[in-house]
This record gives C-alpha cells, sequence and structure tokens, in this order.
C-alpha cells in the first residue's frame, strides 16, 4: 500500500517526515522515491530512498539508489546505518534533485550526493518523475538477502508520514511540459550542499556507511567511470567485509521494487 503525487515534477526538493515500524520488521520495505516507470516502462528514471526492516534487536538499515534511462543493469546502491532509532520517533528524509546533482538528506545531514557527469552519460535521471511512498513485502532479499521473512504474526506494519514537501517544477502529464525555467532555490529550500553539510556527509559516510557499489571489488572489477573514491571510505567498507570490498569473489543479484497500487495524494 501507499500513495503518490498528483504531479510529476522535473526537479525539486522533496521530503518527508517518517516513523518507521518497531519490533520484528524483517523483510518489510519502505519506500520514499521518484520515479516515472509507469509512462517510460523501458527507459525510466528513479530516485530511491528504501529502509529495510529487520530482526528484533537489530537496526532498520537505509538503502538509496539512482536509475536513470532504464539503467537497471548498473545498480548505483548505497546502504547506510542511522545513528538513531527510526522507529521511536519522526526523522525527516529529503532528496535534493536538480539537473546537476541529486542530494539525499537524513535530518538536513547530506548522507550521499550524485553530481551529473559525461562518464553517466543517459544514466543520470532527467525525465519528469512522480513522487511515492510505499510499504511492501521484500522478503526475498531486504533481511540478510531473504534469510529472515516477513512474519504476520507481527503485523499491522503501520508507516507514519508527515510534514511532507513537495517543492518542484510542476510538469504537464500529457505535453510533459512546464512553465518554469528555475524552482529553486527558495527561502529554506537547499540548493546545494553547504561546506558545514559536506562536513558532515563525510563524517556520516565514514561512520555509517556499509554497502557503497562504487567500493564492491567482486561486482566491478573496475569502477564505474562516475564513482569518485575516498580513501577512508574504502578502508571502513573494506575492514568491515574484506572479500566484498576486498579482492573476494562473489555472485552479485540486483533488487528492484515491486509495484504496490497508490491512492492519489
Amino acid at each position: 500500500s501507499g500513495f503518490v503525487s498528483q504531479d510529476l515534477y522535473l526537479h525539486g526538493f522533496f521530503s518527508a517526515s517518517i516513523k518507521l515500524p518497531a519490533d520484528y520488521t524483517a523483510g518489510v520495505v519502505v519506500a520514499f522515491y521518484m520515479s516515472n516507470g509507469d509512462i517510460f516502462k523501458k527507459t525510466h528514471d528513479e530516485i530511491d530512498f528504501e529502509f529495510l526492516g529487520n530482526i528484533r534487536g537489530k537496526d532498520w538499515r537505509v538503502q538509496t539508489n539512482v536509475y536513470g534511462n532504464g539503467s537497471v543493469g548498473i545498480g548505483r546502491e548505497e546502504r547506510y546505518n542511522l545513528w538513531f532509532d527510526p522507529s521511536d520517533n519522526f526523522h525527516q528524509y529529503s532528496i535534493l534533485w536538480t539537473d546537476a546533482l541529486i542530494v539525499f538528506y537524513v535530518d538536513n545531514v547530506p548522507i550521499r550526493e550524485v553530481k551529473r557527469t559525461k562518464a553517466m552519460g543517459g544514466d543520470f535521471p532527467s525525465k519528469p518523475m512522480t513522487l511515492y511512498a510505499t510499504i511492501w513485502d521484500g522478503s526475498n532479499w531486504a533481511t540478510n538477502g531473504g534469510k529472515y521473512r516477513v512474519n504476520y504474526r507481527y503485523a499491522p506494519y503501520v508507516v507514519q508520514f508527515s510534514d511532507l514537501v513537495l517543492h518542484g517544477c510542476a510538469v504537464d502529464p500529457i505535453e510533459h511540459s512546464s512553465a518554469c525555467d528555475a524552482v529553486l532555490p527558495s527561502g529554506s529550500i537547499p540548493s546545494a550542499i553547504t561546506r558545514k553539510q559536506r562536513v558532515q556527509m563525510e563524517n556520516f559516510r565514514k561512520r555509517h556507511t556499509t554497502y557503497s557499489y562504487c567500493y564492491d571489488r567482486a561486482r566491478y572489477k573496475v569502477p564505474p567511470p562516475e564513482c569518485v573514491l575516498n580513501a577512508k571510505e574504502a578502508e571502513h567498507l573494506r575492514s568491515s567485509d574484506p572479500i566484498t570490498f576486498g579482492q573476494g569473489k562473489r555472485r552479485f543479484t540486483r533488487h528492484r521494487h515491486r509495484r504496490v497500487s497508490a491512492s492519489s495524494m
């Protein structure tokens, strides 16, 4: 179940305060994301926040991902631990999307920046998208690769949303045209990462990143061309998982959203 915005947007700032389900949430996936998969079946764009549930006593994990022009063959996933329990209270999760960059925020702290580069080509999201929020059963992959599945004895799983922000350039759904050339910046709406925020992001990534496709040596012998490697991030990941981020070998399995019905917001 979930909800979807009535409008399509081309760039903007999109945010929600979210409180996740508590207790045993293995296999549960909560997604806050933008997509145009319903319009562009084979060349869709997507910008994802996904929250991956866990067994009792283990923390929720956050995953971010970016697709452009149907580039699902090159997953750009990153996963993180949080410095708080997201089921205790509401926390703000935000996406800034411009024609030059994408930034993911948690409580106004940037945790990931994706810059548009020539190397990415058409893989950078560039077509109008709709905002979605969903909760669904990801038993096959969400928790320890599917080892722990959704246990419906703990249902219902309730996720709460508040303080929605959809500050973007609305696009005509038929013509895909827009009358606004620039919707950013505006007052409290960010347009880029400040110097202070960049320090916060670097500290977060060194402490809380648990997976990044750019450092996955088992998956990519040579990092994808848009990757900008950071020696401290690389060492942090290598120390936590030398097989994935060192010289080991394993088989990678890619995961995608399960589409669910949603009511208009």
